[in-house]
């Protein structure tokens, strides 16, 4: 079980490391792509919120849901927050109603939830479609599904084309995204990894 362990540990880091020699390699024709920091997003409370402050830290970028599985995960979010230094690494929230509507309040009730059960001070933004449609059964099925339109920040984090780095379906809810210090993207984990990301914490605050 160790050795599993320490092989996925590994393969994650290969990932965070291997990305920013694809977003390098950009075309002298094309104009420059965004980064991450080029995107002003609303906060939970409906405030303009500029991506542009994380420059020089690391960020991860989550989608949250207070009806799921996976919901416990905000308890480990929250640790890892408080464990890492501010100067260097921030956590960034997105709840969205996208996977059998598992996050249907209002960006109020949102903040209550997780902050009366959870405790969360990481900065939370208002709800938002992450991916192109509503999945009504799992695993997600296009065919039993509503179609909407994927907020432009999440555009940017799941196309190749806009981020310079790769495609990423949204698979559930708390799928991660790394950010580096200079707003490029450098990889994904998916929504079952959580408390692995406490392996990583030297990688995160250095």
């Amino acid at each position: 079980m160790k050795r599993l362990i320490a092989l996925f540990t590994l393969a994650i880091l290969l990932v965070f490391h291997a990305a920013p020699s694809f977003s390098a390699e950009k075309s002298r024709d094309k104009p420059a792509q965004k980064t991450f920091h080029d995107f002003v997003v609303k906060d939970i409370n409906g405030k303009d919120f500029d991506l542009a402050q994380f420059k020089g830290k690391k960020v991860l970028v989550v989608n949250t849901a207070s009806k799921c599985g996976y919901t416990p995960q905000f308890e480990q979010l929250q640790d890892l927050y408080e464990s890492l230094d501010k100067e260097k690494f921030e956590i960034i929230g997105f709840p969205a109603n996208n996977f059998l509507k598992q996050d249907p309040g209002s960006n109020e009730e949102i903040l209550e939830f997780c902050t009366e059960n959870y405790g969360v001070t990481f900065p939370m933004m208002e709800k938002v479609s992450v991916c192109d449609y509503i999945y009504t059964a799992y695993p997600p099925d296009e065919k039993k599904a509503e179609k909407v339109s994927t907020d432009p920040i999440y555009e940017w984090l799941t196309k190749k084309e806009l981020n310079g780095v790769a495609d990423t379906k949204i698979q559930w809810n708390f799928q991660k995204f790394l950010i580096d210090e200079n707003g490029q993207l450098i990889g994904t984990l998916p929504p079952n990894v959580m408390s692995e990301i406490m392996m990583l914490k030297e990688w995160l605050q250095n």
